[in-house]
């Protein structure tokens, strides 16, 4: 033993603490899991964000990035981040950043990606090799964070300081969804769509006792990046009331003439997150096993230009729609999402429903504006407190000048400017740095317009924070102004067909018995675009926008019935043949916001093949009236109602050779029948004139046609109606779609009834080189024009003479039909018993 220095340290005796190993246990455990859900995994109920996601954003607004700017790369952005506000290393940052620059994971990217950010399948590239910058909708996140609207609390190393809630001019949570799994909870969110939020959230401004089945109204489901159809709405409406719930979706697919002889399938939108290469492997996988038959080939012609498209060949001699119900079984064709709405609250997770959700958004709204009027009024209180001053010092200026330069120093001339002219102290100090510049007689007209514009403001600043109203009106109006700079279409289909069964492509499918019968109207349009509308549960006629609402694409209707969700309606077609269609599983439209162009091609819908055929019409086969057609060569036919055949297709005229189904209408017995031609002849006469035949006959003559004439319409006009004639003139030396011709509308009653058989009366005069009429439309005004794209043309004013010349118009006319209200039943509606 080494023996101890006198000037050695006496050694410290050891101390050890006894601690109970399952109270150490949970004490971590608690500070862990504390800190993952309150800093990592769990968004904020107020701008839908987690931490990593505001501070990423928020030091890129700080850095400038905005979308009017370059990209800056990637590892630059998370550096930063990590540097100043989340050290929690770089493959969380960058994570997130990615998260929120993928078109298919959000449903308003916040991020405006240059690079490979990855795909469904595929992660992203590094940091160094991408680049990124804000997106317009994360100007509307920070927007305002520069006038005092929200907390700001220390950074982790108290240098610093980060926003504890971002501005967040939209509902992020709802619009973008979230996804975190913390200790003990997760969180699960779908998107929505940006127009249909703010609608419900403006609604639920102005009416804070509204019910869940008001909000659905405006928000009837999600609106997934990809598009894609939700089966089944019971769970959405589950979440919407407890926060918790669940709902199928599926790929988007259309069975297709790959080839002559071959039929395949066409994948043209995936669930949620789902990527092509998942599917083709679960097919792959399943071919293998034996539980998929009847694949020949999976191809992926997925490309930049043209988007998704996954071909499925189907053997020959296997039914396509079997096939695509074994896709939807066994692959990712068909997927679950289960809602689990948990968000922070106040600092605590709680599960929300979507009023909820609404409302906690909405009372942040009306805190960031009732914060950043207290600001604003505060600014211009103080500039109008200066300007107030300079104009004092500028009206007695010689006096300033000579009070300035009798004084010693600057503390005395400030103490005698506010003597002599009663001055504050910050009015004096902004006189004593005032240049000789601002002493123009211009100058003081500028600061006396200033001071008039900033009582102005004060007064308006003042009203608004004395009134509740005032704040919760201006919420709406900015919301309102946000949905329509970035909102866009509904992409997700929702129906409510029963999960599990595959939708119907060419033939009828079982009627679903679980789901409800309610009273329904089947819309087409005029670009064969089909929609259903429910009736809202209890109620008679459908409120539908009137004349005066503004026109949407494709909003020129051709057919409207009135029928159930679980019935069937029939889609007559140019070749005469009369298709059973189920519309079950047809797009839903809110009732209150029709728009045909969010509807389905019925000729994809009922499997068409469009080169050879087309629907020109719907019709009812519940009722007893019976169906009305006319052809191109003037035969009309009315069919007896109890001559349709049990079939899922059947002919119902027998067609002459070269001769094609222009239109068709059920019309009552007191209606009139309408022929218009090509050489511009109009014919009415009585249905009565017209008797009814069996399904196999050929019909009789309608209109007597001149040589080298064929009929353009054929319609039904009822007795009640204030019907209109709306034609189109052209030139057959013109190529189509260059001369957009001449038009005209006149009243129905302008023209005459003639007897069946006959050649009419002229219907439009034509201009000099126009030897044609090329559109002819006759039913209930207003008439409504639609190029060929969908897009709303104008047509000239009604009251025209019968045989009167066209005026020129501006664009080509694809179509015309009737507006949405003009086609309503009038009568409550129809009954689901």
């Amino acid at each position: 033993m080494t023996p101890q220095t006198p000037d050695a340290a006496p050694e410290t005796p050891e101390k050890i603490l006894d601690v109970d190993v399952s109270t150490e246990m949970q004490d971590s455990f608690l500070e862990y899991a504390y800190s993952v859900i309150y800093s990592r995994a769990l968004p904020d109920a107020r701008d839908g964000l987690k931490p990593v996601q505001r501070r990423i954003l928020y030091q890129m607004s700080d850095m400038g990035l905005r979308p009017d700017r370059g990209h800056v790369k990637s590892a630059r952005v998370v550096g930063e981040v990590m540097g100043k506000l989340h050290p929690h290393g770089d493959t969380a940052i960058y994570d997130a950043l990615v998260r929120m620059a993928q078109s298919w994971t959000l449903r308003v990217p916040l991020i405006d990606g240059h690079g490979n950010f990855g795909s469904p399948d595929d992660g992203p590239a590094a940091p160094r090799y991408t680049e990124a910058r804000l997106a317009a909708a994360a100007l509307a996140m920070t927007d305002g964070l520069d006038e005092d609207v929200v907390d700001f609390v220390p950074n982790y190393d108290n240098q610093l300081t980060q926003p504890d809630v971002l501005p967040a001019a939209f509902p992020n949570l709802l619009v973008n969804g979230a996804a975190g799994i913390a200790v003990g909870m997760a969180t699960n969110m779908a998107p929505h769509n940006l127009v249909e939020v703010v609608a419900g959230a403006r609604y639920l401004i102005e009416n804070p006792d509204a019910s869940i089945d008001d909000l659905m109204s405006f928000i009837p489901g999600p609106d997934l990046p990809g598009g894609g159809t939700i089966v089944g709405l019971a769970g959405i409406r589950d979440a919407y009331t407890t926060g918790r719930g669940s709902f199928k979706t599926r790929a988007r697919v259309s069975i297709e003439n790959l080839t002559a002889r071959k039929v395949g399938l066409v994948v043209t939108e995936l669930p949620y997150l789902v990527g092509t290469e998942k599917v083709i492997s679960k097919i792959k996988d399943g071919v293998t096993s034996k539980k998929l038959a009847g694949i020949s080939d999976v191809t992926d012609l997925t490309d930049r230009t043209h988007g998704l498209r996954l071909v499925i060949g189907i053997k020959t001699g296997f039914s396509p729609d079997a096939v695509l119900e074994q896709l939807y079984r066994y692959t990712p064709l068909e997927e679950s999402f289960n809602i689990n709405n948990v968000a922070l609250v106040r600092g605590e997770p709680q599960t929300l429903g979507l009023r909820d959700l609404l409302q906690v958004y909405i009372d942040h709204r009306i805190e960031v504006i009732t914060r950043r009027t207290r600001f604003r009024l505060a600014r211009r209180t103080e500039r109008l407190h200066l300007v107030e001053g300079l104009l004092i010092a500028i009206l007695d200026i010689d006096e300033v000048i000579q009070v300035i330069r009798a004084s010693d120093d600057t503390e005395a001339a400030r103490v005698r400017l506010i003597d002599v002219f009663e001055l504050s102290v910050l009015q004096a100090d902004y006189i004593l740095e005032l240049r000789l510049r601002r002493l123009t007689k211009f100058s003081r007209i500028e600061l006396e317009a200033e001071r008039d514009s900033l009582r102005k403001e004060i007064e308006e600043l003042t009203a608004l924070l004395g009134s509740p109203a005032l704040i919760r009106r201006a919420v709406s109006t900015e919301l309102d102004a946000v949905a329509e700079k970035l909102g866009t279409p509904r992409r997700t289909l929702l129906t409510e067909a029963k999960p599990g069964a595959a939708p119907s492509s060419r033939r009828a499918q079982p009627v679903v018995l679980e789901l409800a019968d309610t009273a329904c109207v089947i819309v087409l349009s005029t670009t064969g675009r089909a929609i259903r509308i429910d009736y809202p549960e209890g109620t008679d006629a459908a409120p539908l926008p009137g004349a005066g609402a503004r026109r949407a694409r494709h909003d020129a209707v051709l057919s409207l019935v009135s029928t159930t969700s679980r019935s069937e309606v029939g889609a007559v077609t140019t070749l005469g043949r009369l298709i059973r269609m189920p519309v079950l599983d047809l797009p839903v439209v809110p009732i209150n916001s029709v728009q045909l162009a969010a509807g389905v091609r019925i000729a994809e819908y009922l499997g068409l093949d469009t080169k050879k055929e087309r629907v020109v019409g719907l019709v009812s086969l519940d009722s007893p009236v019976p169906i009305a057609l006319g052809t191109i060569s003037g035969v009309v036919k009315r069919l007896i109602p109890q001559d349709y055949a049990n079939k899922p297709d059947f002919e119902i005229i027998a067609l002459k050779q070269g001769d094609q189904v222009v239109g068709v209408a059920q019309p009552a017995e007191q209606s009139e029948l309408v022929f218009a031609a090509s050489d511009a002849q109009l014919l009415r006469f009585s249905v009565s004139s017209v008797r009814p035949q069996g399904r196999t006959a050929g019909g009789m003559a309608g209109m007597k046609l001149s040589p080298g004439a064929r009929c353009i319409f054929f319609g039904a006009v009822s007795a009640e109606d204030s019907a209109v004639v709306a034609t189109v003139a052209g030139s057959t030396s013109m190529l189509p779609g260059t001369d957009p011709g001449s038009a005209k509308v006149s009243d129905f009653s302008e023209f005459p009834a003639k007897g069946r058989a006959t050649g009419g009366v002229r219907a439009q005069r034509f201009l000099k080189g126009e030897d044609i009429m090329l559109q002819a439309w006759v039913g209930p005004q207003p008439a409504l024009a639609v190029g060929t794209d969908g897009s709303i043309r104008q047509l000239p004013d009604g009251g025209a003479r019968r045989d009167a010349s066209g005026t020129p118009l501006d664009a080509i006319v694809g179509s015309i039909g009737a507006t949405m209200a003009s086609r309503m039943p009038s009568d409550s509606a129809p009954s689901a018993d």
